[in-house]
């Protein structure tokens, strides 16, 4: 039988951040089918109603974390299957640093935007 390989370290920290932020994930996305979806139809979905959504506190939030913990799982998700099909050496730290570049520019769009979409000018 073949052996279980896995980058990731049993138990280990990004083991468990991995399962949490997949929670999460799984819970806003239900929130966000819930109410885009069968609340409000997408043909009734206009920016301005976006608008007005961003500009309460607790959905700006959520929002935010939404992207941002969706960053964060797929980043962490695409670099472990790498790692799992043989990267290492110069190629893996390569590929560490330019995911994490990537994170954080998605991270500050999606920040950025958030805060567009609350009313919030940007200088």
């Amino acid at each position: 039988m073949a052996e279980r390989y896995s980058s990731f370290e049993p138990k280990g920290t990004r083991w468990l951040l991995q399962r949490l932020t997949a929670a999460f994930l799984v819970v806003v996305l239900a929130f966000h089918f819930m109410t885009l979806h069968f609340v409000n139809h997408a043909a009734d979905v206009t920016f301005q109603g976006t608008q007005l959504r961003m500009q309460q506190p607790g959905y700006f939030v959520t929002m935010v974390a939404f992207g941002l913990t969706a960053t964060f799982h797929g980043v962490n998700g695409i670099y472990n299957a790498l790692v799992n099909q043989g990267l290492s050496g110069t190629g893996k730290t390569a590929v560490k640093g330019v995911l994490v570049v990537a994170s954080l520019l998605l991270a500050v769009q999606i920040v950025r935007l958030a805060l567009v979409m609350a009313g919030v000018t940007i200088a």
